[in-house]
């Protein structure tokens, strides 16, 4: 069993249209959806802008959480992007207030079956599995991701995914961990997918943290 009493679980909403997004929450039981977008609006898909989606999931009787603010992909923090203006996962990690965010889930996922929701369909190509997950993980949460098909796929199968993406050693060799590898992987898919933008020009108070 894990440091929770249930499993947190991933999912992106891509361009699902309503009912199918609440078919894939209800097949997996799912309570609570935890918001994890820095900007909680979709060009593509308005269903899923903010106050649209609270109003779907309230009439469903699924509770709404947004917590972009610390567990977002875009830190309002100017010290976690790099000269390019990319954000650095590894130091929003070190943050405080993503600990808060971190050990809110955790204490969500002690009382209910909730699912961190961001954009991409592919939890390879989204925060939510290289940053908010990886620190799940590391603190002994057990994580699976929800598919677009249905099917759910565990954190470290996923892990396999990208190692294979990379052709690096799943198992270590003689340098490596099995550990090491992985953090290589997110290493350099973070610098494939991470936001790229103007870091901020001031911080705001991160709010919504437990």
């Amino acid at each position: 069993m894990g440091a929770t009493e249930y499993p947190v679980f991933t999912i992106g909403h891509s361009n699902h249209p309503p009912e199918a997004f609440l078919g894939l929450l209800r097949q997996h039981s799912v309570s609570e959806v935890v918001d994890v977008r820095s900007s909680p609006y979709s060009r593509y898909a308005s269903q899923f802008n903010h106050d649209v989606l609270e109003n779907i999931l309230r009439k469903a009787g699924i509770d709404f959480e947004p917590q972009g603010g610390v567990l977002g992909g875009r830190p309002a923090e100017a010290s976690c992007y790099d000269a390019d203006g990319r954000v650095r996962y590894d130091l929003v990690s070190e943050m405080d207030w993503f600990d808060d965010g971190i050990r809110f889930l955790m204490h969500r996922a002690d009382e209910r079956q909730i699912v961190l929701m961001c954009t991409e369909k592919e939890p390879l190509e989204c925060h939510r599995t290289l940053l908010v997950a990886r620190a799940l993980v590391e603190r002994g949460v057990d994580v699976e991701h929800i598919l677009a098909d249905g099917s759910r796929e565990g954190h470290d199968a996923a892990m396999g995914r990208l190692m294979e993406a990379f052709k690096l050693p799943h198992d270590g060799d003689m340098f490596w961990s099995r550990t090491d590898v992985i953090n290589e992987a997110i290493s350099r898919q973070s610098k494939k997918i991470a936001y790229v933008g103007s870091k901020p020009a001031a911080d705001y108070d991160h709010i919504g943290a437990f």
